[in-house]
């Protein structure tokens, strides 16, 4: 079968690995829609352990079920989650499934961008579910980055009413501006440096945006009657974004680092100013089962759009151009890698 190998963000190749042999409890499964997310180009990280074949937002069909595999059948549509919790543990048992030991062990075999994926037993039983009616394979693809959404905004407890301002307006950033919208916010504000993603950002529902080249605390004032946000959601994992999200939060508010810095980089917290004020500092990774299934269900039922956020639709062989677009992060937002495509 036919990969696209990562050897580094300018360097994925198209290659041939043996399509995997699958034991009991596994699944085969024909790999439709694969979305490249924002930590796959994450070069100072993934490069650690390249080559390899990424991808872990999946949709797909089954074309071989194992022994003793009982839910499921050839021919069903799916999404399967890469890494999954045990849902016994410590942190499981108090909803932090994503620093659970299995979760951070497990995938599925190779990786999204290919034709064929095994699913480890572990994964069919805790991880794989049946696309809805009416979902397409490339809406299925979005369930991890939507069900990441879903557990960040449950993780800050943002209420209705409450005002968002969302820093960095790419995929990530794009999907928290519409949840907020679910979530009943009251005022959406967000900001980036790109102005075709600023525009996308108006569309899918922030009443107010702000470049963010300029004066981001005291535009958010002009947009937002004068006050700073009770949400800020850090969607850029770069120390300019940091600094602004820092100065953006509202007395009594909450700071929410979604996107991450690199590792070893040090964040300076005004903690005087963070203790004087009230300002709770939370930070999420991943999606639960839980998650999940709620992403599913708010792409089943439309109130988080999810196809028109697809710019690119590319095959394995374009794999290398579909990292270079979301590395570049300009005139792109969703890029779909489709294996089947000729």
């Amino acid at each position: 079968m036919k990969v696209a190998m990562y050897y580094n963000n300018r360097d994925v190749r198209l290659e041939e690995m043996p399509v995997p042999s699958i034991g009991p409890g596994e699944l085969l499964v024909r790999v439709k829609a694969s979305g490249i997310c924002g930590t796959d180009v994450m070069e100072w990280y993934r490069i650690q352990k390249a080559p390899l074949v990424l991808g872990h937002e999946i949709a797909g069909e089954i074309v071989e079920v194992g022994a003793g595999v009982r839910r499921y059948r050839g021919g069903d549509r799916v999404f399967v989650s890469h890494h999954v919790p045990c849902g016994s543990c410590r942190y499981c048992l108090n909803g932090h499934h994503s620093v659970c030991d299995t979760l951070r062990t497990t995938h599925f075999d190779p990786g999204g961008f290919a034709e064929y994926i095994r699913v480890p037993k572990i994964n069919v039983e805790l991880g794989t579910f049946l696309l809805p009616e009416g979902v397409s394979f490339e809406e299925g693809s979005f369930i991890e980055p939507v069900g990441c959404v879903v557990r960040a905004q449950r993780f800050a407890q943002l209420g209705p009413g409450q005002s968002v301002l969302v820093i960095g307006s790419g995929l990530s950033g794009l999907l928290h501006v519409q949840m907020a919208r679910v979530r009943n916010a009251g005022h959406v504000v967000a900001t980036d440096i790109n102005d075709f993603r600023l525009k996308a950002a108006r569309d899918f529902g922030a009443d107010a945006i702000i470049h963010a080249g300029g004066d981001v605390p005291g535009r958010l004032r002009e947009v937002n009657g004068g006050r700073l946000a009770d949400l800020v959601i850090v969607c850029a994992g770069v120390m300019p974004a940091v600094q602004q999200a820092i100065q953006s939060v509202e007395r009594g508010g909450t700071l929410l680092f979604f996107a991450p810095t690199a590792a070893g980089v040090d964040v300076p917290i005004p903690l005087f100013e963070f203790w004087r004020n009230e300002v709770t500092v939370a930070t999420s990774y991943a999606a639960s089962p839980q998650d999940i299934t709620e992403a599913i269900e708010l792409i089943r039922g439309r109130r988080v759009r999810v196809r028109e956020m697809i710019t690119h639709r590319l095959g394995l062989a374009e794999a290398s151009i579909g990292f270079q677009l979301v590395a570049n992060a300009r005139d792109s937002i969703k890029v779909i890698i489709e294996p089947q495509r000729s």
